[in-house]
């Protein structure tokens, strides 16, 4: 009969396949018989497994998947997974996995022809069969990389499906695949959620319990993925209040023992998960009157010498999300948070140096005792002033600025401001007045005015030979400057005017003109300004 003739030729094309699958593959482009094949995919014909299995076969070759997809075997693959037949949706798998390989375009065509939900739906059902999940978690990994999978998948139940098949496996190499469906899917806040729902939390917290003390490299490398895929869940918003649970949370509470241990793994992790858990006031305020400050300074000490990069980050983080409440900051204080934070001051490493400088800044806000202190600081102020110039990175450079202009702005001091003349930092708060984040121009006028209000004589110099007066007429000239940047400019040069040479360089640049301009502007506040300053300009010509 023709069926049995046909499943020959097919037996014969799969052995050719398996003793040379490029040359094979090449023939059978040339033959034509790809087209065929698209009519062969029926659920009624007994021989569309092996169909599909040599598509599967010949798609491994990349010249190969192009002429699957003009030959139309998608439509008829995808219609194939709504079939019963074990053999035959397993075969449709791999075939669908192999000409979609590597190809996005390929990948957001089957998304759109609805694989997701169908593929989910498979995995429920045949979770008995290994091959076949190991198809789905396969094609799961691949299709995941999209964005657009993750809203379909968040409208399937892969949380529990995936959870319920993790609690199920034993070997290592099992719980690997279903993890690495599990990273990218938990980059979404929905499925973050479904996810803590179907208990994947208890999970992860038992491998890392079994793990923690194993020197196996399969247990070491369970352990780094399951504290991971923790601090990825407490990433999402609702997610990571579910498990805080006002701070009475277990999971809150196991992941506080992480801190203290002896894996460096383990103490990332628990800092990262702190600093997730720091994302609000309530939850920081509830954690620094429970004692967190003290462990994260002894996780720190413990690093001090060693420079473990990641772990001295993390901490920092923590600290510095902590410091955020207006509450939190005295008592961090005088728990010693600033000292323990100034033993990283001689670190090369610009993440630390970030983290380190941020969390400084958060802790001496509005504490004008805690900025004056750390303001006469020789060696710290000495320290900004160098990451001043740290051109090559950004966000150290910008919060180095922030902060030399902070201890100014909250300590009010005359000894701050010396010390921050002397360390040549004068020059800095001057640039920093020019730069393209509004917040940051504000805050170096601020600490400008309270120069000039308080130690104009000690600074003159200095201000002469960054061209501050120059820069305040570009800015006040400026149409795009905002409404504050002239107010403040405006302060300033009322400031100013005490200092003789700086006055002289006020008068010859014709800053009345450029000053009455503003009496008629838009804003009431920069108005106002503008006749005080005219008058005050006017007074000393």
């Amino acid at each position: 009969s023709t069926a049995d003739s046909l499943e020959g030729c097919l037996d014969c094309l799969l052995q050719a396949l398996a003793q040379n699958n490029t040359e094979t593959s090449e023939k059978i482009q040339k033959s034509g018989v790809l087209q065929v094949f698209a009519s062969l995919l029926t659920p009624q014909s007994s021989c569309t497994a092996k169909v599909a299995n040599i598509i599967a076969e010949v798609a491994r070759n990349e010249f190969m998947r192009n002429p699957c997809v003009d030959a139309g075997l998608i439509p008829p693959l995808v219609q194939l997974l709504n079939c019963k037949d074990q053999e035959v949706l397993l075969q449709t798998g791999r075939a669908l996995g192999n000409i979609c390989y590597d190809s996005h375009t390929l990948q957001s065509q089957l998304i759109n022809m609805g694989v997701i939900p169908t593929l989910v739906k498979l995995l429920g059902i045949h979770c008995q069969n290994a091959a076949l999940t190991e198809m789905c978690l396969v094609a799961f990994g691949n299709l995941a990389e999209l964005e657009s999978s993750k809203e379909q998948f968040a409208y399937t139940n892969i949380a529990e499906e995936l959870v319920k098949l993790f609690k199920k496996q034993i070997e290592h190499d099992k719980k690997e695949m279903i993890f690495e469906v599990l990273a990218p899917l938990a980059e979404n806040d929905v499925i973050k959620l479904q996810l803590v729902e179907a208990g994947l939390v208890e999970c992860l917290l038992e491998i890392v319990q079994k793990t923690v003390d194993s020197d196996k490299e399969d247990d070491i490398a369970e352990l780094k993925t399951a504290s991971d895929l923790m601090v990825l869940l407490l990433l999402g918003d609702e997610s990571m209040q579910k498990l805080f649970e006002g701070g009475k949370g277990s999971v809150f509470q196991r992941v506080l023992s992480w801190i203290p241990s002896n894996s460096h793994q383990l103490q990332l992790a628990g800092a990262l998960a702190i600093a997730n858990f720091a994302r609000n006031d309530g939850n920081c305020i509830h954690m620094v009157d429970n004692g967190i400050v003290q462990k994260l300074m002894d996780l720190l000490d413990r690093h001090v010498e060693d420079g473990n990069v990641t772990v001295q980050h993390a901490a920092l983080s923590a600290l510095r999300n902590l410091a955020i409440p207006v509450v939190n900051k005295a008592k961090m204080l005088s728990a010693g948070v600033a000292e323990a934070v100034l033993k990283f001051l001689r670190s090369e490493m610009p993440p630390v140096q970030f983290k380190l400088l941020g969390t400084l800044r958060m802790l001496i806000d509005a504490q004008a005792e805690a900025a004056e202190q750390l303001g006469k600081n020789v060696k710290l102020v000495e320290r900004l002033v160098e990451w001043c110039e740290a051109k090559d990175h950004a966000g150290v450079m910008g919060e180095s600025n922030r902060l030399l202009s902070a201890l100014i702005r909250h300590s009010k001091s005359k000894d701050v401001i010396r010390t921050i003349v002397q360390s040549g930092g004068i020059k800095h708060l001057v640039t920093m007045a020019t730069s393209e984040h509004v917040i940051m121009q504000n805050e170096a006028l601020v600490a400008l005015a309270l120069i000039a209000a308080l130690e104009l004589v000690t600074a003159e110099k200095d201000l002469e030979n960054a061209q501050l007066v120059q820069i305040l007429h570009r800015l006040l000239s400026d149409d795009r400057s905002a409404p504050e940047i002239k107010y403040n400019s405006m302060v300033l040069i009322c400031a100013l005017i005490g200092s003789e040479p700086l006055q002289k360089e006020l008068q010859s640049m014709a800053f009345l003109e450029v000053v009455s301009k503003l009496r008629s502007h838009e804003n009431k506040t920069v108005a106002q300004q503008a006749s005080l300053t005219e008058q005050r300009l006017a007074v000393e010509s």
